[in-house]
């Protein structure tokens, strides 16, 4: 066993038993390799990557393999998601050399951590235009042996080339306005599949930022084109293979551009984006279908993805058996054993054929829409899905008995946040005690075992250690998923922990043209300071916080927030008209800087009747650029939270105060004159 076998990531750990002297990363591995006048090679990926599993088959359990990289490199093992700032640099470097990236990924770097040269997977033998794994193990020490002067001179433009303290593609503030936001969503929309939906062609990858950019700009223009490319996207990923058709919860991306064979691993932050997707789908059109999305996919992580502790998984793996998507298909004639006279239902409604759609087997979909299977099945719609109801429990308690996927069970603070956000959002919109059971716990866990005792954040959380310092996207999700707690419970303590987390970003994080680094002032010291503003599979750290900061804001009328945010937003202006599918989570910060927020104070007991009605009108439609707080007696000073500084009933009845940087409308008791003042 080597070092990994001490790491608490199970990718790390994936590789204790390999035949390579793995490090992991830290100053042991560049002391050795300083000492010994050797390069690094640094490999990174994460638990679900296939092609990382295919390429540790390949090369690093292979002995002779092995020995070269061990006779000739120091070697260290990254998980990406632990990592995201030594990932974010070296991606940045592997895409400059290359022209493109992936995972996993391999770069050669000088003692001093300086890359020279990388790639993405490299085979065992070479093919399809690839030279082989050992091919590159040998060109490169050969370089780095007998041409050091050329290798010195690449590591030193290169690295000075990834340095982002000053981005210097930003324009005026006042740039960020409304024809900015029509601007992107009309290139948004160029790029849209009108037969299939989603963005372009294949692969095909969900993007829950652009789709939430989306519905804002239906929210914000009533442009019923922007509303139709959403719920077309949404309804064909739901009806596609991407989806787990019995369990609930999106695949990573899909292969084709029908969404038909995915990737088969499972990520907690894409199911807890389209999950509040879907969620506000189903808030504009109150169409039962995105209810039930929804409903399947928190189901799905409350059942399959939560920890004891209250925290939340990270991955489940594509694989399981050794086979990609072994778990979830089928045959019709495992179908027709299972399900007997129910089986012709099943086959009909999920596409099933004696052929398959995928290796021999079936990945389930569903083809048609549910009137037309019902009519061809002679059964009411009604009686449809009371039908598949019981043929999906069936099929579930018998997909249990297989061998499952392997899990990724450490909790990350990142993802964490945004799960919780999402859950927290639908427990009050959905009015799911569940949900609010399952909030509250994430919420304790993340502010009990992922917060240090000075208040800074952890990355991560196994096995009872909680490790690595909190990156920027920790902070940013972390606060998004506090303000929903405490929208979803008005508990005052989760505000306040959120304002102190914004206060350690503004404190521990700034950049010196305004925005963000992905790292705090006393992170480890990197060949340089990580910063991205672009979306990735996740929101950018960056925009993201800008969002948190604008909300802060108006529940305090602190100006360092929106002054902070605005700085951050200013910086994009340029890229956010000539690239905004980068950009979904900006655009979404700018929608919302463009329309304001609507600040909303309401004075009762969320016990009576009277306030619940109120509130209901306040949480239930879509309103993406409101908050609200919440006092159950009047204020005769100030309090914790600024908005509900000196509030007070009117007439002694539950009373809303309606206002926009902390000027109010005249306070109202009814729900029609909440309705009329939003």
């Amino acid at each position: 066993m080597n070092r990994l076998q001490h790491e608490t990531s199970p990718y790390l750990r994936q590789h204790a038993a390999n035949p390579v002297d793995w490090y992991p990363w830290g100053a042991e591995a560049f002391a050795r390799a300083a000492a010994e006048n050797k390069p690094l090679l640094l490999s990174v990926g994460y638990s679900a990557c296939h092609w990382c599993h295919v390429m540790a088959h390949e090369s690093f359990e292979d002995d002779d393999t092995a020995a070269l990289m061990n006779d000739w490199y120091v070697n260290i093992k990254v998980d990406r998601e632990e990592r995201p700032d030594v990932d974010d640099i070296y991606m940045q470097a592997v895409q400059a050399m290359s022209g493109h990236g992936g995972w996993p990924m391999t770069v050669f770097l000088l003692p001093d951590g300086r890359p020279f040269y990388g790639g993405t997977y490299y085979p065992r033998e070479p093919r399809y235009g690839m030279p082989s794994f050992k091919q590159i193990l040998a060109g490169v020490i050969d370089a780095y042996r007998h041409r050091r002067d050329e290798v010195d001179k690449a590591a030193a433009a290169l690295t000075d080339s990834l340095r982002r303290d000053f981005l210097n593609i930003g324009g005026e503030i006042s740039a960020l306005n409304a024809e900015l936001l029509d601007t992107a969503f009309a290139k948004i929309a160029a790029n849209f599949d009108p037969m299939h939906g989603g963005f372009g062609g294949a692969p095909k990858f969900p993007q829950p930022m652009n789709l939430e950019f989306v519905l804002r700009s239906y929210a914000r223009t009533r442009n019923p084109r922007a509303l139709d490319i959403a719920l077309h996207t949404l309804d064909k990923m739901a009806r596609g293979g991407i989806y787990d058709q019995l369990g609930g919860g999106f695949h990573r991306y899909s292969v084709d551009a029908i969404w038909l064979v995915p990737h088969f691993e499972k990520m907690l932050y894409d199911n807890a984006q389209l999950s509040r997707v879907y969620l506000h789908a189903w808030q504009i059109t109150r169409r039962p279908f995105y209810k039930r999305i929804a409903e399947e996919i928190y189901d799905y992580v409350l059942r399959e993805m939560t920890a004891p502790e209250g925290g939340f998984y990270s991955t489940t793996d594509a694989d399981s058996e050794g086979e990609e998507g072994k778990f979830f298909v089928w045959s019709k004639d495992q179908l027709q054993a299972l399900l007997g006279d129910d089986a012709q239902i099943a086959i009909e409604y999920w596409g099933v054929t004696a052929r398959g759609n995928f290796e021999g087997h079936n990945i389930l979909y569903v083809p048609n829409e549910d009137t037309v299977i019902a009519q061809r099945l002679g059964l009411t719609e009604v009686e449809l899905s009371q039908k598949l109801n019981t043929i999906r429990d069936k099929l579930y308690a018998a997909r249990a008995q297989r061998v499952a996927p392997g899990l990724d069970d450490k909790l990350l603070t990142a993802w964490n946040g945004m799960m919780l956000a999402s859950l927290a959002e639908a427990a009050r919109v959905l009015e799911r005690k569940d949900y609010l059971e399952g909030a509250l716990r994430n919420g304790e866990f993340l502010l009990r075992a992922l917060r240090s005792p000075d208040g800074t954040l952890y990355r991560t959380h196994k096995d009872g250690i909680s490790k690595l310092n909190g990156y920027l996207e920790d902070y940013a999700n972390a606060i998004d998923g506090l303000l929903e707690l405490y929208q979803a419970t008005f508990a005052e303590r989760w505000f306040v922990a959120a304002r102190q987390l914004a206060d350690l970003v503004l404190q521990r994080f700034p950049a010196p043209d305004g925005g963000f680094f992905d790292t705090a002032d006393n992170h480890e010291q990197l060949i340089v300071r990580p910063r991205n503003v672009q979306d990735n599979a996740t929101p950018s750290g960056n925009t993201l916080m800008a969002k948190q900061l604008l909300r802060l804001a108006a529940y305090t009328g602190d100006a360092r927030y929106e002054d902070a945010a605005r700085g951050t937003l200013r910086l994009l202006t340029e890229a956010l008209r000539q690239y905004p599918q980068a950009f979904g989570e900006a655009l979404n910060a700018v929608d919302m800087l463009v329309a304001g927020l609507a600040e909303v104070a309401v004075v009762g007991d969320p016990a009576d009747a009277q306030t619940q009605a109120l509130l209901d009108v306040v949480r239930k439609p879509f309103r993406p650029n409101l908050i609200a707080a919440l006092t159950k007696t009047a204020v005769e000073g100030e309090t914790t939270i600024p908005l509900l500084n000196y509030r007070t009933q009117r007439g002694g009845v539950p009373t809303v105060y309606v206002c926009r940087h902390f000027m109010c409308k005249m306070p109202v008791t009814s729900p029609a004159e909440v309705e009329n003042l939003l």
